[in-house]
């Protein structure tokens, strides 16, 4: 298995999942804490910032396509600016207001995320037809495994330095430097530069994917099934602290819930395998709802019947990351059409569940009294 280099496929996958961690998580707390960044400043920058990172991804899609025959090159670029952005994020003292440091770091930080992301996911379709039958699912396994380890990592990581170093979040990201550097040179024989067919219009890359019912109909299934997930994680903190009542719990249960993900990965590869994917996602889709139907029940003190809540719908996740990114590649690989277009598209859709849970939930819960 080795043979087919997957172990790079899964370091390139953890680095860029530990950057994503820090653009969602850590950088608008770090910001407020040490420089004094308002909260109604912030929240009026992140929330611009969103918008344009979701946007923009089916405009990455395209130039990932546009520069395919350079992709060795682009994503060495890439790497680059998302490491260096993040040393700027969290090791330079900001040379102007740091409002305006922290959005200019991000925007260079999720740009080059998100252009890797499309970059990696494209290439695993060409890469999945040279690892035989069950390609994709053997691929999606290792890739999804990475991916979620280097979440993992990425949480703890700033705590764990804390022991050794009082600007943790600055070791972090020299740390993250230097993984960039091991992971890029260890994919830098699976990037196939192919000629590109993005010379006509940014629409017209895309109308193979969108005029295909099953691609679409996968892309709505990754819309609807994200949903639940963007919700959840909008309101996991709120939850424990408030209806839990157990403050301080949160990081053990997030780190309980993507450990769970990460090493139940494996477990559903093997499964779609034999059963086949479609069977089997259905039953982790069914494994989500019967898990968050438990939560209804909880209340003050139950943090440990939250524990299991969390392992088993990681588990459910470890599915969703596998098996849909896999389906929707297969689908691709059909129809013969650019991948980096199709994951551009996939990479919106995947975002807007985001976008759309933070903008309904929240005045949700404000109108509520909360």
């Amino acid at each position: 298995m080795t043979a087919h280099r997957l172990p790079a496929w899964s370091l390139f996958a953890a680095l860029i999942a530990m950057a994503g961690l820090p653009i969602y998580i850590h950088a608008p707390k770090f910001y407020v804490d040490s420089y004094g960044v308002t909260l109604a400043a912030m929240g009026f920058v992140l929330a611009a910032l969103r918008l344009i990172d979701v946007v923009q991804d089916p405009l990455l899609g395209w130039l990932a396509e546009a520069t395919r025959p350079h992709r060795r090159f682009g994503v060495a670029l890439a790497a680059g600016v998302m490491a260096v952005s993040l040393i700027a994020l969290f090791a330079v003292t900001p040379p102007m207001a740091p409002i305006w440091w922290f959005a200019l770091c991000l925007t260079g930080l999720f740009s080059a995320f998100s252009f890797l992301t499309i970059c990696f996911y494209a290439e695993g379709v060409g890469k999945a037809q040279t690892l035989g039958p069950g390609g994709h699912i053997r691929l999606a396994g290792w890739r999804e495994a990475g991916s979620l380890l280097g979440v993992c990592l990425a949480a703890v990581a700033p705590v764990a330095l804390l022991t050794l170093t009082d600007r943790p979040f600055a070791a972090f990201a020299l740390i993250f430097a230097g993984l960039a550097l091991v992971a890029t040179l260890s994919m830098r024989r699976e990037w196939q530069g192919q000629p590109s067919e993005a010379s006509g219009s940014v629409l017209a890359l895309f109308r193979p994917v969108v005029s295909d019912p099953l691609a679409r109909r996968l892309m709505l299934i990754a819309l609807l099934n994200g949903a639940p997930v963007a919700v959840t994680s909008t309101l996991f903190l709120f939850f424990v602290e408030s209806r839990l009542e157990l403050p301080g719990w949160e990081g053990p249960l997030l780190l309980l819930f993507f450990l769970a993900a990460a090493l139940s990965t494996p477990m559903w590869s093997v499964l779609a395998r034999r059963y086949g994917a479609r069977r089997v996602l259905l039953a982790a889709m069914g494994l989500s709802i019967v898990v968050f139907l438990w939560t209804v029940t909880l209340g003050p003190g139950d943090g440990l019947a939250f524990a299991l809540v969390c392992a088993a719908s990681g588990v459910a996740l470890g599915a969703d990351m596998t098996l849909l990114p896999a389906l929707f590649a297969q689908r691709l690989a059909h129809i013969g059409t650019r991948e980096a277009a199709g994951f551009g598209l996939w990479n919106f859709i995947s975002k807007l569940s985001l976008a759309l849970a933070a903008a309904t939930i929240l005045p949700a819960l404000d109108l509520a009294g909360f």
